[in-house]
């Protein structure tokens, strides 16, 4: 017995380290995994960030369409009202589930600002529903279309730790007088 009594404390020091050295890959399996789970729901919050942008740009595009059809824009694709009523609605049938998914998974932040960049969107298609004709109110509308957009781009930057973004301003010829 005398000789298990002095193995002992070396048996002791196998047991510990076993269970220490368990404990560690225990503990680091599981910050593995959720630096891994962060990873994954941070892609997928990008790609809704930016299935919501690409969802709204659409709408913006035919908007201009729409609005150079009245003479208040300078895109060189004017488009009829009625040409574009499709579009615009499966681009409005688009943004509901767009809009649904970023409610989920966006960020407080973000989605106060992409509510935000909608309402200006809303407002530029209620403008074009009216068939008003002022360039100097589409330009208002445009200017906050474009700080909205930005706004909602820097929340999504902040929101995912990416760099600051360059916000580009595309320079625009000046709307043609009919």
């Amino acid at each position: 017995m005398s000789a298990f009594i002095q193995q002992l404390p070396a048996l002791i020091g196998v047991v510990v380290g076993a269970l220490g050295s368990y404990l560690a890959v225990v503990r680091s399996d599981r910050a593995r995994f959720r630096r891994e789970q962060a990873a994954r729901w941070e892609e997928r919050r990008l790609g809704v960030y930016s299935d919501y942008a690409r969802t709204l740009k659409k709408t913006i595009t035919l908007v201009c369409r729409v609005a150079a059809h009245f003479g208040n824009d300078p895109h060189p694709h004017p488009l009829s009202p009625e040409e574009a009523a499709p579009l615009l609605a499966e681009s409005t049938l688009a943004r509901d589930p767009d809009g649904e998914a970023l409610l989920l998974l966006g960020s407080p932040e973000v989605v106060e600002k992409a509510r935000v960049w909608v309402t200006v969107v809303l407002e530029m298609e209620q403008f074009l529903r009216d068939g008003t004709r002022d360039p100097e109110a589409w330009r208002v509308l445009l200017e906050r279309h474009r700080n909205g957009r930005d706004g909602y781009y820097a929340a999504v930057r902040d929101d995912l730790a990416l760099p600051p973004g360059l916000a580009v301003r595309w320079q625009l010829p000046p709307v043609r007088s009919s």
